[in-house]
């Protein structure tokens, strides 16, 4: 799956989306940034979550923090992430590369409005060095994603 699987996901869904794939990895939202010249909040970062016995992805900007007390209003249970092991089982992406496209299971997935802040957001593409430039609005539209409001952002430069 991963790389391969977010190269169909988009083939089928929107073919005018082109992956960049660079030489060293962007695995990281600080790596991710520098490597694709951009502010470390405009990386859409992916995370995996266990709530009851359903997992969800929740991409949020870069620089965000989950907002306990907005992600228990919204979801009436304390963020739990996944486990290392189980992120590439349940997305079928690597640590790293995950992303709401191309996933090998189905899961609810949600938007921070977090996001909203920018034109154009780089959300990993199912590899460790691969991404993809993208609207907010179509990276959620693609992924059919619900809007929400669970990031705490930080202030200041």
């Amino acid at each position: 799956m991963s790389l391969s699987s977010v190269k169909a996901f988009l083939a089928a869904h929107a073919p005018d989306i082109t992956i960049i794939e660079l030489q060293q990895s962007t695995a990281t939202v600080a790596l991710a940034a520098e490597g694709h010249g951009v502010e470390p909040a405009q990386i859409a970062k992916t995370l995996a979550l266990r709530v009851a016995d359903d997992v969800i992805l929740i991409v949020t900007r870069g620089d965000a923090r989950l907002d306990n007390k907005k992600y228990k209003a919204r979801f009436a249970s304390k963020p739990r992430m996944l486990a290392l092991d189980e992120v590439e089982e349940e997305t079928g992406h690597p640590v790293g590369g995950v992303c709401p496209f191309g996933l090998v299971k189905p899961h609810r997935i949600y938007c921070d409005i977090s996001l909203k802040a920018f034109g154009e957001v780089v959300p990993a593409a199912g590899a460790p060095n691969a991404a993809v430039r993208i609207s907010p609005d179509r990276m959620a539209e693609l992924a059919a994603a619900e809007w929400i409001d669970v990031s705490d952002i930080p202030s200041g430069p």
